[in-house]
């Protein structure tokens, strides 16, 4: 089967699926951000999994942002680029987390330490900049806003469904509010964004199902006029 642009936007959504479920579902059972974890079996599952995870999202937004790109106009646009720069950035991140960091937790432990606590904003006593400075700007804000525009322009486009883009432009809004928990429970917070965008994946891969049953049901009427004719 030769494929073709629709047939690659909409198989897109199945990363979008997949990259939301496994953001959603590795939040409750994510070891602490502590030394002791790196070395772990958890650890090392977990990371695996965000780093295809990282690739997958950047593979499904573009895809959710390609279905709707002649109606979300320059706020989508402004949003799907935030997003890409997101996990582009976290991805980088996140390979440290699985290659990186569990080589230096006995070489190097205060290294370890401090890089463990850029995400939870402490971290630690070695001096690592720009590190935290280009976590918070650069994966932060841009997952904030990102996930708020690009919310706010799938919903005002009107071809994905309504609930999800709204749950993620919600979702992403009350970000910042995390803050205000321990780090463990800030996780948590990530839950409904990655639901979303499993969400809206699903409705772009489900499109392509239903286009073929409608377009087999066509032929098949068409099928059955020309033999009432003949």
């Amino acid at each position: 089967m030769k494929p073709t642009t629709s047939k690659l936007i909409r198989s897109a959504g199945l990363s979008a699926l997949a990259a939301g479920l496994i953001f959603a579902g590795i939040q409750p059972i994510h070891p602490p951000d502590v030394l002791s974890s790196v070395n772990t079996g958890t650890w090392a599952t977990l990371t695996t999994l965000k780093t295809a995870m990282c690739l997958l999202f950047l593979i499904g937004i573009t895809g959710i942002y390609a279905r709707q790109v002649e109606k979300v106009g320059w706020l989508g646009l402004a949003g799907f680029l935030l997003l890409i720069v997101c996990w582009w950035l976290q991805s980088a991140y996140v390979f440290a987390e699985t290659f990186i960091v569990p080589q230096l937790a006995t070489s190097s432990p205060s290294f370890v330490v401090s890089f463990l606590g850029i995400a939870s904003g402490n971290p630690g006593e070695m001096n690592i900049d720009p590190l935290p400075a280009l976590y918070s700007l650069g994966i932060g804000i841009p997952y904030m806003l990102g996930g708020l525009l690009f919310g706010i322009a799938t919903l005002r486009a009107g071809i994905l469904p309504r609930w999800p883009a709204g749950l993620l432009a919600v979702a992403a809004t009350l970000t910042p509010a995390a803050a205000l928990v321990p780090h463990d429970f800030q996780r948590l917070a990530a839950i409904p964004v990655g639901l979303a965008v499993a969400w809206l994946g699903y409705a772009l891969w489900s499109e392509r199902r239903e286009q073929a049953t409608e377009s087999a049901t066509a032929t098949e009427s068409t099928r059955l006029r020309q033999t009432a004719v003949e």
